[in-house]
This record gives C-alpha cells, structure tokens and sequence, in this order.
C-alpha cells in the first residue's frame, strides 16, 4: 500500500502527494491532469520505475483535487501552477528533475519551466491539452451553457460518464495562461506522447506543445489504438520507455 503524504504551504492549505526514498540528486515529477489525482496508474507506475532506478519521485494533488484541501469551483490554472510551484521548492529543493505532464499536466509543465528552467533535464506529456480551456471546453460549449457559465459563474457539463463543474473564473484565468506562443530555449529531452484514438485532445496539441521548445531534441510518439488516459498496460510500458531513454541519458 502506497503512502501518501500532506505538504501544508499555508494556514489553510494542504496538499497530498506520493514520494519514495530514492537518491536526491535526481527527480522524476509527475502532474496530473484535469479532476484527476495521484492514485491511479500512472503516478503509481511512474513511482516503481523511480524506486527501480534508484531516483527521487514526486506526484501532488493540486488543491481541490482529490484529498487535497480547497474547492475545485475555487481553483484554476495558475492556483495549481503556484500549488506546483511551492511544491517543488518544498519537496525537491535544488535538485536537478525530469517533467511529466498529463493533459492538463502538460499546460501546467509549461508554466513550471518558468521558474525551474534550469533543474529541469527533461520533459513527457502526456496527451497534452495546452490551453484546452479555450481551445478545446469553450468551443464545445452550447449557446446555453455559455450564458449559464457567464450569468451565473458555473455549469455543471456532462461528459461521459463524468460531470464537471466549470466555472467562468477557470476559463478567464485560463485566458490569462497562454502559453503555446511562448518559446522555450533548452537542449533537453521533449517527448510527446498521444494516443492515436484520443477523443479529448487532438494530437495536434502535442504538436503545438513541441513547437513552442527551441533547441530541444524533440519526439513524438504516437500511440497505436491509445486513448487519452493511456493508462493501459501497452500506453504505461511505452510511456516508461520514453522515460528511460532520457534517464538513462542524466545518470
């Protein structure tokens, strides 16, 4: 059984994440996507990769996402960039580590590199949904529930089997993380992965995602039959193999 930890960054604030005992002088942070947490399959493969490697490991739950503290109506893109942001000052420290962004995660990698550019030896998205706010929710919205969101500041939208709550905050402070005209300057690892039958985020994004980097060795995969969790036992083996290449190249 994992064992799951709280970082307490204020009064009122805490976040739950999973670490393990590796070395220190290298870290692999996972940041998940949109609603999800750090009990699935990913972080958790992602962590034994880590402990069979012998490095640090990190995966939080941003606030309002699941047994972290605050509201998910209250939270937007840059809450959870700065919940990241105390984070790795707190966890990592000065520590050199590799990214790993899962859809949202992908968005919220982006802001991080603004403040760790340095540390950062290597990046993964996964399905990465940069923007998807505006480029992908809004579009998608009916007429009616674009009034609900903006006349009464939230709309519970149904997608599947899920429901979600999005509020007008969320969407106008994704507005104001727009991060895909950015240019990243670093000669690191950027691999791109996506599944080929991904029904949330074209793969275009992945695209968009590696144009944004200059200098990088840059790669994307595209994978045969994935979804956009790519959470099953094919999608895990091929996002550790990835990740391996550029770890093998740093230790």
């Amino acid at each position: 059984m994992k064992k799951y930890k709280y970082l307490k960054i204020s009064k009122t604030k805490k976040l739950r994440y999973l670490d393990n005992n590796g070395k220190k002088n290298l870290y692999i942070v996972f940041l998940h996507g949109f609603m999800s947490d750090v009990e699935g399959k990913k972080p958790h493969s992602l962590r034994n990769y880590a402990i069979k490697k012998k490095v640090g490991f990190l995966a939080m739950e941003y606030s309002g996402h699941g047994k972290s503290s605050g509201k998910f109506t209250k939270g937007n893109l840059s809450i959870w960039s700065r919940d990241v942001k105390v984070s790795i000052k707190r966890i990592v420290k000065k520590n050199n580590f590799i990214l790993v962004g899962s859809s949202m995660g992908s968005w919220i990698s982006l802001n991080i590199f603004k403040y760790f550019k340095y540390q950062i030896k290597g990046f993964i998205g996964i399905g990465s949904a940069p923007e998807f706010t505006s480029r992908i929710m809004w579009k998608k919205f009916s007429k009616k529930q674009k009034n609900e969101i903006n006349k009464r500041g939230v709309c519970n939208i149904i997608n599947g089997q899920y429901e979600y709550p999005i509020t007008r905050q969320l969407i106008q402070d994704g507005k104001k993380n727009k991060v895909l005209s950015r240019k990243i300057k670093t000669p690191i690892n950027v691999t791109m992965l996506h599944g080929e039958k991904d029904e949330v985020v074209p793969v275009s994004f992945s695209r968009k995602m590696l144009s944004t980097f200059i200098g990088a060795k840059k790669k994307l995969v595209k994978i045969k039959n994935g979804d956009h969790s790519l959470s099953n036992k094919k999608s895990l083996k091929c996002i550790i193999k990835e990740l391996d290449k550029i770890v093998s190249n740093i230790i």
